[in-house]
Protein backbone atom coordinates (compact mmCIF):
# COMPACT_ATOMS: atom_id res chain seq x y z
CA UNK A 1 0.00 0.00 0.00
CA UNK A 2 3.07 2.40 0.61
CA UNK A 3 4.23 1.89 -2.68
CA UNK A 4 0.94 2.85 -4.23
CA UNK A 5 0.68 5.84 -1.89
CA UNK A 6 4.22 6.99 -2.81
CA UNK A 7 3.34 6.41 -6.80
CA UNK A 8 0.05 8.22 -6.73
CA UNK A 9 1.94 11.41 -4.78
CA UNK A 10 4.41 11.69 -7.90
CA UNK A 11 2.04 11.03 -10.33
CA UNK A 12 -0.46 14.28 -8.78
CA UNK A 13 2.78 16.25 -8.36
CA UNK A 14 4.12 15.82 -11.76
CA UNK A 15 0.13 16.28 -13.33
CA UNK A 16 0.45 19.64 -11.40
CA UNK A 17 3.62 21.29 -12.56
CA UNK A 18 2.72 22.87 -15.53
CA UNK A 19 5.78 23.69 -16.47
CA UNK A 20 6.53 19.98 -16.78
CA UNK A 21 3.82 18.99 -18.84
CA UNK A 22 4.75 21.99 -21.37
CA UNK A 23 8.33 20.83 -21.50
CA UNK A 24 7.55 17.24 -22.68
CA UNK A 25 4.62 17.78 -24.42
CA UNK A 26 7.22 20.16 -26.76
CA UNK A 27 9.87 17.66 -26.92
CA UNK A 28 7.40 14.99 -27.37
CA UNK A 29 5.53 16.05 -30.58
CA UNK A 30 8.64 17.25 -32.00
CA UNK A 31 10.52 13.85 -31.51
CA UNK A 32 6.87 12.38 -33.18
CA UNK A 33 7.20 14.48 -36.08
CA UNK A 34 10.66 13.94 -36.45
CA UNK A 35 10.53 9.50 -36.19
CA UNK A 36 7.32 9.93 -38.46
CA UNK A 37 9.47 12.23 -41.22
CA UNK A 38 11.99 9.34 -41.39
CA UNK A 39 9.46 6.66 -42.14
CA UNK A 40 7.44 8.67 -45.53
CA UNK A 41 6.71 4.74 -46.56
CA UNK A 42 4.54 2.79 -44.34
CA UNK A 43 4.79 -0.48 -46.39
CA UNK A 44 8.53 -0.03 -45.85
CA UNK A 45 8.09 0.30 -42.28
CA UNK A 46 6.24 -2.37 -41.59
CA UNK A 47 8.70 -4.72 -43.28
CA UNK A 48 11.50 -3.12 -41.12
CA UNK A 49 10.26 -3.73 -37.77
CA UNK A 50 9.27 -7.23 -38.88
CA UNK A 51 12.81 -7.63 -39.50
CA UNK A 52 13.95 -6.31 -37.04
CA UNK A 53 11.84 -8.04 -34.59
CA UNK A 54 12.77 -11.46 -36.36
CA UNK A 55 16.15 -10.36 -35.40
CA UNK A 56 15.54 -10.37 -32.05
CA UNK A 57 13.24 -13.01 -31.42
CA UNK A 58 16.01 -15.00 -33.34
CA UNK A 59 18.47 -13.90 -30.74
CA UNK A 60 16.53 -14.66 -27.66
CA UNK A 61 15.59 -17.63 -28.95
CA UNK A 62 19.61 -18.80 -28.87
CA UNK A 63 19.93 -16.74 -26.04
CA UNK A 64 21.99 -19.26 -23.63
CA UNK A 65 24.27 -20.52 -27.08
CA UNK A 66 25.33 -16.37 -28.22
CA UNK A 67 26.17 -15.53 -24.97
CA UNK A 68 28.85 -18.23 -24.60
CA UNK A 69 29.73 -17.81 -28.15
CA UNK A 70 29.59 -13.85 -27.46
CA UNK A 71 32.41 -14.92 -24.37
CA UNK A 72 33.93 -17.35 -25.99
CA UNK A 73 34.50 -14.29 -29.21
CA UNK A 74 35.45 -11.88 -26.72
CA UNK A 75 37.95 -13.73 -24.93
CA UNK A 76 40.21 -14.31 -27.77
CA UNK A 77 39.89 -10.98 -29.21
CA UNK A 78 41.35 -10.05 -25.45
CA UNK A 79 38.09 -8.62 -24.08
CA UNK A 80 37.71 -9.78 -20.39
CA UNK A 81 34.05 -11.14 -19.52
CA UNK A 82 32.85 -11.02 -16.05
CA UNK A 83 29.07 -12.39 -15.31
CA UNK A 84 26.86 -10.60 -12.69
CA UNK A 85 24.07 -12.39 -11.38
CA UNK A 86 22.56 -9.34 -9.17
CA UNK A 87 23.31 -5.62 -9.20
CA UNK A 88 25.36 -6.33 -5.95
CA UNK A 89 28.14 -8.16 -7.53
CA UNK A 90 28.29 -6.28 -10.82
CA UNK A 91 29.08 -3.38 -8.65
CA UNK A 92 31.17 -5.61 -6.65
CA UNK A 93 32.86 -6.62 -9.58
CA UNK A 94 33.40 -2.36 -11.02
CA UNK A 95 34.69 -1.99 -7.93
CA UNK A 96 37.18 -4.36 -7.91
CA UNK A 97 38.34 -3.14 -11.76
CA UNK A 98 38.82 0.31 -9.98
CA UNK A 99 41.16 -1.28 -7.01
CA UNK A 100 42.98 -3.09 -9.38
CA UNK A 101 43.71 0.13 -11.07
CA UNK A 102 43.94 2.46 -7.91
CA UNK A 103 41.71 4.78 -9.51
CA UNK A 104 39.76 7.42 -7.91
CA UNK A 105 37.70 8.40 -10.63
CA UNK A 106 35.36 6.72 -13.19
CA UNK A 107 34.81 8.73 -16.34
CA UNK A 108 30.74 7.74 -17.61
CA UNK A 109 29.32 7.44 -20.67
CA UNK A 110 25.55 7.09 -21.24
CA UNK A 111 24.53 3.55 -19.60
CA UNK A 112 21.28 2.81 -18.63
CA UNK A 113 22.44 -0.74 -16.97
CA UNK A 114 24.84 1.58 -14.10
CA UNK A 115 21.47 3.41 -13.62
CA UNK A 116 19.91 0.08 -13.17
CA UNK A 117 23.23 -0.79 -10.95
CA UNK A 118 23.30 2.30 -8.71
CA UNK A 119 26.82 2.36 -10.03
CA UNK A 120 27.35 6.33 -9.42
CA UNK A 121 26.08 5.66 -5.03
CA UNK A 122 27.90 2.57 -4.70
CA UNK A 123 31.57 4.02 -6.16
CA UNK A 124 31.04 7.19 -3.93
CA UNK A 125 30.22 5.09 -0.69
CA UNK A 126 33.71 3.65 -1.35
CA UNK A 127 35.35 7.05 -2.37
CA UNK A 128 35.50 6.68 -6.04
CA UNK A 129 34.29 9.76 -8.00
CA UNK A 130 32.29 9.18 -10.75
CA UNK A 131 31.43 11.74 -13.55
CA UNK A 132 28.50 11.29 -16.16
CA UNK A 133 30.16 12.47 -19.43
CA UNK A 134 26.68 12.86 -21.33
CA UNK A 135 25.06 16.17 -21.37
CA UNK A 136 21.60 14.89 -20.24
CA UNK A 137 23.56 13.15 -17.79
CA UNK A 138 25.88 15.51 -16.46
CA UNK A 139 23.38 18.24 -15.99
CA UNK A 140 21.13 15.63 -13.94
CA UNK A 141 24.13 14.69 -11.92
CA UNK A 142 24.60 18.84 -10.91
CA UNK A 143 20.86 18.53 -9.88
CA UNK A 144 21.02 15.37 -8.15
CA UNK A 145 18.64 13.96 -10.35
CA UNK A 146 17.81 10.71 -11.61
CA UNK A 147 17.14 10.55 -15.61
CA UNK A 148 13.67 11.14 -16.98
CA UNK A 149 13.80 9.88 -20.28
CA UNK A 150 16.17 6.73 -21.95
CA UNK A 151 17.27 8.65 -24.59
CA UNK A 152 17.11 12.10 -23.66
CA UNK A 153 17.52 12.13 -19.86
CA UNK A 154 17.08 15.84 -19.44
CA UNK A 155 13.98 16.21 -21.72
CA UNK A 156 12.09 17.50 -18.77
CA UNK A 157 14.19 20.52 -18.44
CA UNK A 158 14.41 23.81 -19.76
CA UNK A 159 17.44 25.53 -20.90
CA UNK A 160 16.65 28.75 -18.66
CA UNK A 161 16.76 25.52 -15.83
CA UNK A 162 20.17 23.92 -16.98
CA UNK A 163 21.23 28.02 -17.19
CA UNK A 164 20.54 28.53 -13.71
CA UNK A 165 21.89 25.26 -12.73
CA UNK A 166 25.32 25.84 -14.23
CA UNK A 167 25.59 29.03 -12.43
CA UNK A 168 24.66 27.77 -9.06
CA UNK A 169 27.80 25.04 -9.76
CA UNK A 170 30.12 27.36 -11.24
CA UNK A 171 29.30 30.64 -10.11
CA UNK A 172 32.58 31.87 -11.64
CA UNK A 173 30.92 31.15 -15.73
CA UNK A 174 28.89 34.04 -16.62
CA UNK A 175 25.12 32.95 -17.08
CA UNK A 176 24.02 32.19 -20.23
CA UNK A 177 20.93 30.16 -21.68
CA UNK A 178 21.92 29.73 -25.21
CA UNK A 179 22.25 26.09 -25.90
CA UNK A 180 25.70 26.54 -27.30
CA UNK A 181 27.39 28.35 -24.78
CA UNK A 182 25.86 25.63 -21.95
CA UNK A 183 27.67 23.03 -24.57
CA UNK A 184 30.48 24.42 -24.48
CA UNK A 185 30.93 25.41 -21.01
CA UNK A 186 29.98 21.75 -20.33
CA UNK A 187 32.51 20.51 -22.85
CA UNK A 188 35.37 22.58 -21.21
CA UNK A 189 34.73 21.04 -17.59
CA UNK A 190 34.76 17.80 -18.56
CA UNK A 191 37.36 17.29 -21.50
CA UNK A 192 40.38 17.61 -18.34
CA UNK A 193 38.48 14.80 -16.65
CA UNK A 194 38.47 12.41 -19.85
CA UNK A 195 42.22 12.57 -19.52
CA UNK A 196 42.62 12.48 -15.49
CA UNK A 197 40.75 9.12 -15.43
CA UNK A 198 42.29 5.80 -15.32
CA UNK A 199 39.34 4.09 -16.37
CA UNK A 200 36.23 4.63 -18.62
CA UNK A 201 32.38 2.81 -18.49
CA UNK A 202 29.93 2.53 -21.17
CA UNK A 203 26.96 0.87 -21.99
CA UNK A 204 26.23 -1.73 -25.39
CA UNK A 205 23.62 -0.96 -27.92
CA UNK A 206 24.46 -4.39 -29.76
CA UNK A 207 26.48 -7.07 -28.42
CA UNK A 208 27.33 -9.14 -31.62
CA UNK A 209 28.30 -12.77 -30.63
CA UNK A 210 29.54 -14.04 -34.18
CA UNK A 211 32.75 -11.63 -34.04
CA UNK A 212 33.00 -10.26 -29.98
CA UNK A 213 32.04 -6.84 -31.12
CA UNK A 214 30.59 -4.46 -28.49
CA UNK A 215 28.42 -2.01 -30.71
CA UNK A 216 27.45 1.63 -29.03
CA UNK A 217 25.26 4.23 -30.53
CA UNK A 218 25.89 8.03 -29.59
CA UNK A 219 25.86 11.94 -30.71
CA UNK A 220 27.98 13.54 -28.44
CA UNK A 221 31.32 11.79 -29.14
CA UNK A 222 31.73 11.67 -25.35
CA UNK A 223 31.23 7.48 -25.62
CA UNK A 224 34.28 7.51 -27.64
CA UNK A 225 36.28 9.60 -25.74
CA UNK A 226 35.25 7.42 -22.18
CA UNK A 227 36.15 3.68 -24.38
CA UNK A 228 39.42 5.35 -26.26
CA UNK A 229 40.86 7.92 -23.26
CA UNK A 230 41.29 6.37 -20.29
CA UNK A 231 43.55 3.16 -20.46
CA UNK A 232 40.94 0.94 -18.64
CA UNK A 233 37.42 0.52 -20.27
CA UNK A 234 34.52 -1.27 -18.77
CA UNK A 235 31.27 -2.31 -21.02
CA UNK A 236 28.06 -2.93 -18.81
CA UNK A 237 25.10 -4.25 -20.63
CA UNK A 238 21.95 -6.66 -19.78
CA UNK A 239 22.44 -10.02 -20.99
CA UNK A 240 19.89 -9.65 -23.48
CA UNK A 241 21.55 -7.12 -26.04
CA UNK A 242 23.16 -9.92 -27.66
CA UNK A 243 22.50 -10.13 -31.49
CA UNK A 244 23.94 -13.66 -33.27
CA UNK A 245 25.36 -11.61 -36.41
CA UNK A 246 26.96 -8.38 -37.28
CA UNK A 247 24.45 -8.75 -40.47
CA UNK A 248 22.14 -8.05 -38.03
CA UNK A 249 23.24 -4.56 -36.89
CA UNK A 250 22.01 -2.62 -39.21
CA UNK A 251 18.46 -3.42 -39.61
CA UNK A 252 18.39 -2.64 -35.89
CA UNK A 253 20.47 0.41 -36.33
CA UNK A 254 18.16 1.99 -38.50
CA UNK A 255 14.97 1.40 -36.48
CA UNK A 256 17.22 2.86 -33.47
CA UNK A 257 18.02 5.52 -34.27
CA UNK A 258 15.01 6.75 -36.76
CA UNK A 259 12.67 5.39 -33.65
CA UNK A 260 14.44 7.47 -31.13
CA UNK A 261 15.23 11.03 -32.18
CA UNK A 262 13.91 10.95 -36.11
CA UNK A 263 18.36 10.83 -37.16
CA UNK A 264 18.68 8.47 -40.26
CA UNK A 265 21.78 8.00 -38.49
CA UNK A 266 23.72 8.99 -34.86
CA UNK A 267 27.15 11.39 -34.94
CA UNK A 268 29.00 8.41 -34.02
CA UNK A 269 28.45 4.54 -34.04
CA UNK A 270 31.74 2.93 -32.11
CA UNK A 271 32.79 -0.99 -32.87
CA UNK A 272 34.68 -2.17 -30.07
CA UNK A 273 36.36 -5.39 -30.92
CA UNK A 274 39.69 -5.84 -28.54
CA UNK A 275 42.10 -3.48 -26.41
CA UNK A 276 44.77 -1.47 -28.23
CA UNK A 277 46.60 -3.48 -30.34
CA UNK A 278 50.60 -3.23 -30.82
CA UNK A 279 51.38 -0.69 -33.58
CA UNK A 280 47.72 1.37 -32.54
CA UNK A 281 48.17 5.20 -31.15
CA UNK A 282 44.62 5.04 -28.84
CA UNK A 283 42.21 3.20 -27.28
CA UNK A 284 42.16 1.15 -23.84
CA UNK A 285 44.75 -1.17 -23.03
CA UNK A 286 41.98 -3.56 -21.00
CA UNK A 287 38.53 -3.64 -21.83
CA UNK A 288 36.04 -5.32 -19.60
CA UNK A 289 32.85 -6.84 -20.90
CA UNK A 290 30.23 -7.02 -17.56
CA UNK A 291 27.08 -8.84 -18.47
CA UNK A 292 23.77 -8.46 -16.01
CA UNK A 293 21.39 -10.68 -15.15
CA UNK A 294 19.67 -9.14 -12.52
CA UNK A 295 16.02 -10.84 -12.74
CA UNK A 296 16.47 -11.31 -16.30
CA UNK A 297 16.86 -15.40 -16.35
CA UNK A 298 13.72 -15.31 -15.02
CA UNK A 299 12.08 -13.29 -17.81
CA UNK A 300 13.26 -15.33 -20.28
CA UNK A 301 12.24 -18.33 -18.70
CA UNK A 302 8.26 -17.07 -19.62
CA UNK A 303 7.25 -18.24 -22.95
CA UNK A 304 5.27 -14.94 -22.90
CA UNK A 305 6.91 -12.31 -20.78
CA UNK A 306 10.63 -12.77 -22.97
CA UNK A 307 9.06 -10.55 -25.36
CA UNK A 308 9.91 -7.99 -23.01
CA UNK A 309 13.27 -8.58 -23.47
CA UNK A 310 13.26 -7.36 -27.46
CA UNK A 311 13.68 -3.74 -26.50
CA UNK A 312 16.55 -1.79 -27.92
CA UNK A 313 16.17 1.22 -25.85
CA UNK A 314 14.80 3.43 -28.41
CA UNK A 315 12.28 5.31 -26.34
CA UNK A 316 9.59 5.51 -29.11
CA UNK A 317 6.60 4.00 -26.72
CA UNK A 318 7.16 6.71 -24.36
CA UNK A 319 7.13 9.63 -26.91
CA UNK A 320 4.20 8.34 -28.30
CA UNK A 321 2.28 7.31 -24.32
CA UNK A 322 -0.17 9.48 -23.20
CA UNK A 323 0.53 8.86 -19.63
CA UNK A 324 4.32 9.30 -20.00
CA UNK A 325 4.00 12.38 -21.77
CA UNK A 326 1.79 13.94 -19.57
CA UNK A 327 3.77 12.78 -16.16
CA UNK A 328 7.28 12.32 -17.62
CA UNK A 329 9.65 9.68 -16.07
CA UNK A 330 10.37 10.96 -12.55
CA UNK A 331 6.55 9.77 -11.92
CA UNK A 332 7.25 6.24 -12.22
CA UNK A 333 10.20 5.59 -9.70
CA UNK A 334 11.93 3.14 -11.63
CA UNK A 335 15.08 3.03 -13.95
CA UNK A 336 13.42 2.48 -17.17
CA UNK A 337 9.70 4.72 -17.45
CA UNK A 338 6.91 4.41 -19.72
CA UNK A 339 5.35 1.83 -21.05
CA UNK A 340 8.32 -0.43 -21.56
CA UNK A 341 9.39 0.31 -18.35
CA UNK A 342 5.74 -0.36 -16.60
CA UNK A 343 6.44 -4.23 -17.86
CA UNK A 344 10.47 -5.08 -17.74
CA UNK A 345 10.43 -3.23 -14.31
CA UNK A 346 7.71 -4.75 -12.40
CA UNK A 347 9.32 -8.32 -13.53
CA UNK A 348 12.49 -7.58 -12.05
CA UNK A 349 11.88 -5.90 -9.19
CA UNK A 350 8.73 -8.14 -8.32
CA UNK A 351 4.43 -6.98 -9.03
CA UNK A 352 4.79 -7.41 -4.97
CA UNK A 353 6.83 -3.42 -5.00
CA UNK A 354 6.09 -2.35 -8.79
CA UNK A 355 2.36 -3.81 -9.36
CA UNK A 356 1.34 -0.29 -9.84
CA UNK A 357 3.06 0.50 -12.93
CA UNK A 358 0.85 -2.41 -15.64
CA UNK A 359 -1.95 -0.46 -14.27
CA UNK A 360 -0.73 3.05 -15.04
CA UNK A 361 -1.93 2.51 -18.85
CA UNK A 362 -4.85 3.54 -20.92
CA UNK A 363 -4.20 0.78 -23.09
CA UNK A 364 -4.71 2.41 -26.27
CA UNK A 365 -1.79 0.43 -28.10
CA UNK A 366 0.33 3.71 -29.18
CA UNK A 367 3.13 2.20 -27.38
CA UNK A 368 2.93 -1.64 -29.71
CA UNK A 369 2.31 0.47 -32.89
CA UNK A 370 5.39 2.49 -32.63
CA UNK A 371 7.73 -0.32 -31.41
CA UNK A 372 10.53 -1.39 -33.90
CA UNK A 373 10.56 -4.35 -32.70
CA UNK A 374 6.80 -5.17 -32.38
CA UNK A 375 6.82 -5.84 -28.72
CA UNK A 376 3.14 -6.21 -28.04
CA UNK A 377 3.29 -4.34 -24.62
CA UNK A 378 -0.33 -3.84 -24.26
CA UNK A 379 -0.88 -7.69 -24.05
CA UNK A 380 1.89 -8.09 -21.80
CA UNK A 381 0.58 -5.01 -19.57
CA UNK A 382 -2.99 -6.70 -19.58
CA UNK A 383 -0.81 -10.36 -18.57
CA UNK A 384 0.95 -8.57 -15.63
CA UNK A 385 -2.54 -7.27 -14.25
CA UNK A 386 -3.68 -10.67 -14.65
CA UNK A 387 -0.62 -11.99 -12.38
CA UNK A 388 -1.16 -9.22 -9.59
CA UNK A 389 -4.81 -9.94 -9.09
CA UNK A 390 -4.86 -13.70 -9.38
CA UNK A 391 -2.65 -16.24 -7.95
CA UNK A 392 -3.78 -19.63 -9.84
CA UNK A 393 -0.81 -19.42 -12.21
CA UNK A 394 2.36 -21.49 -12.24
CA UNK A 395 3.88 -19.14 -10.19
CA UNK A 396 6.55 -17.58 -12.97
CA UNK A 397 5.90 -13.75 -12.26
CA UNK A 398 7.68 -12.48 -9.08
CA UNK A 399 4.83 -11.25 -6.56
CA UNK A 400 1.81 -12.86 -8.29
CA UNK A 401 -1.17 -12.48 -6.54
CA UNK A 402 0.19 -9.68 -4.52
CA UNK A 403 -2.26 -7.10 -5.62
CA UNK A 404 -5.47 -9.35 -3.92
CA UNK A 405 -7.47 -8.43 -1.63
CA UNK A 406 -10.18 -9.72 0.02
CA UNK A 407 -12.78 -6.62 -0.71
CA UNK A 408 -12.46 -6.63 -4.19
CA UNK A 409 -12.11 -10.49 -4.74
CA UNK A 410 -15.51 -10.85 -2.63
CA UNK A 411 -17.54 -8.21 -4.73
CA UNK A 412 -15.90 -10.20 -8.37
CA UNK A 413 -17.19 -13.49 -6.22
CA UNK A 414 -20.71 -11.71 -5.64
CA UNK A 415 -20.89 -10.55 -9.77
CA UNK A 416 -20.28 -13.89 -10.72
CA UNK A 417 -22.79 -15.58 -8.53
CA UNK A 418 -24.94 -12.87 -9.42
CA UNK A 419 -24.76 -13.40 -13.43
CA UNK A 420 -25.13 -17.23 -13.54
CA UNK A 421 -28.36 -17.29 -12.95
CA UNK A 422 -30.71 -14.85 -15.34
CA UNK A 423 -33.62 -14.99 -12.54
CA UNK A 424 -31.09 -13.56 -9.99
CA UNK A 425 -29.88 -10.95 -12.90
CA UNK A 426 -33.73 -9.80 -13.11
CA UNK A 427 -34.48 -9.51 -9.88
CA UNK A 428 -31.27 -7.48 -9.46
CA UNK A 429 -31.48 -4.97 -12.08
CA UNK A 430 -35.13 -4.90 -11.35
CA UNK A 431 -34.32 -3.79 -7.95
CA UNK A 432 -31.70 -1.33 -8.93
CA UNK A 433 -34.00 0.72 -11.12
CA UNK A 434 -36.08 1.03 -8.21
CA UNK A 435 -33.28 2.42 -5.87
CA UNK A 436 -31.64 4.07 -8.48
CA UNK A 437 -31.99 7.57 -6.77
CA UNK A 438 -30.83 6.60 -3.32
CA UNK A 439 -27.63 4.37 -4.84
CA UNK A 440 -24.26 6.23 -3.76
CA UNK A 441 -22.81 9.15 -6.19
CA UNK A 442 -19.03 8.25 -5.20
CA UNK A 443 -17.60 5.28 -6.66
CA UNK A 444 -13.75 5.50 -5.83
CA UNK A 445 -11.05 7.94 -7.08
CA UNK A 446 -13.16 6.95 -10.90
CA UNK A 447 -15.33 9.74 -9.73
CA UNK A 448 -12.73 12.56 -8.59
CA UNK A 449 -12.40 13.71 -11.96
CA UNK A 450 -15.76 12.30 -13.85
CA UNK A 451 -18.87 12.22 -13.88
CA UNK A 452 -20.80 8.90 -12.15
CA UNK A 453 -23.06 7.14 -13.77
CA UNK A 454 -26.60 6.74 -12.94
CA UNK A 455 -28.74 3.61 -12.99
CA UNK A 456 -31.51 4.18 -15.67
CA UNK A 457 -35.18 4.22 -14.15
CA UNK A 458 -36.31 1.31 -17.21
CA UNK A 459 -34.01 -1.33 -18.08
CA UNK A 460 -33.06 -2.10 -21.47
CA UNK A 461 -35.54 -4.96 -21.85
CA UNK A 462 -38.10 -2.56 -20.45
CA UNK A 463 -37.33 -0.09 -23.10
CA UNK A 464 -37.86 -2.53 -25.46
CA UNK A 465 -41.17 -4.46 -24.58
CA UNK A 466 -42.63 -0.62 -24.90
CA UNK A 467 -41.62 0.10 -28.56
CA UNK A 468 -43.08 -3.38 -29.15
CA UNK A 469 -39.86 -5.81 -29.28
CA UNK A 470 -40.30 -9.28 -27.38
CA UNK A 471 -37.97 -10.85 -25.38
CA UNK A 472 -35.72 -13.02 -26.82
Amino acid sequence: MQQRADFNHRVEQALGNAQLKASLRSAMDGLMASRKACFPDADALDALRLRGAQIRANALSKLPQLLQQLEQRCTENGIRVHWAESVDEANGIVLDIMRQHQAELLIKGKSMVSEEMDLNRFLESHGIECLESDLGEYILQLAGEPPSHIVAPAIHKTRQDIARLFKEKFPDIPYSDDVDTLTGNARGILRKKFYAARVGLSGVNFAVAESGTLCLVENEGNGRMCTTVPPVHIAVTGIEKVVEKLAHVPPLLKLLTRSATGQPITTYFNMISSPRKTGEKDGPKEVHLLLLDNGRSRIYEDSELVNTLRCIRCGACMNHCPIYTRIGGHAYGTTIPGPIGSILEPQKAGLDSLGELPVASTLCGACAEVCPVRIPIPRLLNRLRYERIRSDRDGASHGQGSGRTVKEAAIWQAWSWLHRSPRRYRLAMALATRLCKILPLGLGPWTRVRKPPRIAARTLHQRAREEGFNDR
